[in-house]
């Protein structure tokens, strides 16, 4: 897969309130991708759970092409930085209900994952 057929698109509408709390609002993704017969998939997401303390952020899927084959779907992606130097690493969780037995596991999406990840990272390299 390459980066050319990877798009996400995140939006988040945070409310501060007077005493300086964050409040998250609403939250959507929408993640493009292309299976492994090159046709687009799109799963569109609500983003659960955002907690910086521990840079940790969860998606859970609902709507779009991962549902006509899973239950539910949910991601998260955790960054714990690295001990005596630079750099974190990235764990990403993925919790899946298959429609039936003949749904194969997600391995397309954990191929997605990998190829986010590598981009994440020549992107955080590029900046310093």
């Amino acid at each position: 897969m390459s980066p050319k057929h990877i798009q996400a698109i995140f939006g988040v509408v945070i409310c501060t309130k007077a005493n300086g709390e964050k409040l998250v609002l609403s939250s959507f993704g929408i993640m493009f991708m292309a299976s492994r017969n090159g046709e687009a998939k799109v799963a569109k997401e609500r983003i659960e759970a955002v907690e910086p303390e521990k840079n940790l952020i969860t998606f859970r899927v609902i709507e779009g092409d991962l549902l006509k084959e899973y239950k539910s779907f949910v991601i998260t992606i955790q960054a714990t930085p690295k001990q005596g130097g630079p750099g974190s690493t990235v764990h990403w969780h993925v919790e899946y209900e298959k429609i039936d037995e003949r749904v194969a596991h997600p391995e397309t999406f954990i191929e997605f994952c990998v190829q986010v990840s590598k981009e994440i990272d020549e992107h955080l390299l590029n900046e310093d």
